[in-house]
C-alpha cells in the first residue's frame, strides 16, 4: 500500500521493448500477452519473469520496479499479464486464478521452444507468488529455471480469504473487492449475467463460490482454495527458491509458512522480517524496496 500511494514508479520506455502473445494450452482461444524488455546492452543473463499480484497486471508498480532494477542489472524481463488482465483482458474469454500454474508453464514452454530465453529466473507476487510455487512444484527439478523468488506468496488461500475479510481490513477488502469484479466484467465467468448480479456479491468468498469456482472446475471456493494452495506441495520444489515474507503482513498471514516442517523443502530459503507489511519493505533511504534487493543477492548467488 505504500507504494501505491507515494507512487513514483520508474519509466521503462527507453528500454527495447517487445510485445509478445502467447496461447493458452487449453483449447480455449485464449491468448496471453506479455512486456519483453532488453537491456541497452546485448547480455547473456537469463530473463526473469515477473508474474502480478490479484487484480494487477504488467504496470503495476512492484512489477515496474523490480523490472527496472533488473534491467539495470542486465537482465532481458518479461512482465507477464495473467490470463484477462491487463492487455490479456482483449484476448482473453477466461480470467486468472490462484492456482492456474498450466499458464506459466505454457509461458515457459513458448519462450524456450522459441528461443526467446535458454535460462529463466522467476518472480511472482501475491497471488503471482502462490502460482509460481505451485508451478515449481510440478515442474520439479527444471533445469530451464534456475531459481526463483515468491514475495508475500498466500501459499494457504483459505487463511488469506479469512484475513482479508477479517474487521480490521474492511476498507481493503472493500477495495479489493471493486476490482475484482471490475476484472471480470465481459469476461465469460459472467458471460450470460446481469451486472447487478455482480455487484451484489459482498465478499471476496461469495465472489470465489459463485464466479471463480463453478467457471474453473472447481466444486466451490472451499474446494478452489484447497487445490490452489502451494502449502502442501512446498516439499516437492527442486528449484532453488527464495520466499519473503514480512510477519507484519496486514493481508496475508505468515503463520501458514513460519509453523511447517521445512526440513524436507530443501530447496527453499524463508525470509521472515518481523516488519515490511504486504510487498512493501522499503529500508531506510532506499529508494527501491528491500525484496528487490533480496531477490537480485539470491539470483546471482544462483546465476550458474
Amino acid at each position: 500500500m505504500r507504494n501505491s500511494i507515494v507512487g513514483g514508479a520508474p519509466d521503462l520506455s527507453s528500454y527495447v521493448k517487445e510485445r509478445i502473445k502467447i496461447s493458452a494450452n487449453d483449447g480455449s482461444g485464449d491468448v496471453l500477452q506479455a512486456a519483453v524488455n532488453r537491456p541497452y546492452q546485448a547480455s547473456t543473463k537469463p530473463m526473469v519473469i515477473l508474474i502480478h499480484g490479484l487484480t494487477g497486471c504488467e504496470d503495476s508498480y512492484h512489477i515496474l520496479v523490480t523490472a527496472n532494477a533488473l534491467l539495470e542489472l542486465g537482465h532481458p524481463v518479461l512482465r507477464l499479464n495473467l490470463r484477462g488482465a491487463g492487455p490479456s483482458r482483449m484476448t482473453c474469454r477466461g480470467h486468472y486464478h490462484s492456482g492456474l500454474s498450466a499458464d506459466l508453464s505454457t509461458v515457459i514452454d513458448y519462450l524456450c521452444s522459441h528461443k526467446k530465453a535458454e535460462q529463466i529466473l522467476l518472480m511472482g507476487f501475491s497471488l503471482g507468488g502462490n502460482l509460481l510455487l505451485k508451478c515449481l512444484a510440478e515442474h520439479g527439478g527444471d533445469r530451464r529455471i534456475r531459481a526463483a523468488v515468491a514475495v508475500c506468496p498466500p501459499v494457504d488461500l483459505k487463511i488469506a480469504q479469512q484475513r482479508i475479510m477479517s474487521r480490521r481490513n474492511w476498507l481493503y477488502h472493500r477495495y479489493l473487492l471493486s476490482r475484482m469484479k471490475s476484472g471480470v466484467q465481459g469476461s465469460d465467468l459472467v458471460k450470460g449475467t446481469n451486472l447487478e448480479w455482480l455487484q451484489s456479491i459482498r465478499t471476496v468468498y461469495d465472489f470465489d463460490n459463485t464466479v471463480v469456482a463453478p467457471n474453473n472446475g472447481f466444486t466451490n471456493a472451499e474446494d478452489y482454495y484447497f487445490r490452489s494452495s502451494s502449502l502442501p506441495l512446498l516439499d516437492a520444489i527442486e528449484v532453488p527458491t527464495l520466499i519473503i515474507h514480512p510477519q507484519d503482513d496486514p493481508w496475508v498471514p505468515t503463520q501458514p509458512i513460519i509453523d511447517r516442517n521445512w526440513s524436507r523443502a530443501t530447496a527453499i530459503t524463508l525470509l521472515s522480517p518481523r516488519f515490511g507489511g504486504h510487498i512493501g519493505s522499503h529500508g531506510v533511504g532506499d529508494k527501491i524496496p528491500w525484496y528487490v534487493d533480496c531477490a537480485v543477492r539470491f539470483f546471482q548467488h544462483h546465476k550458474t
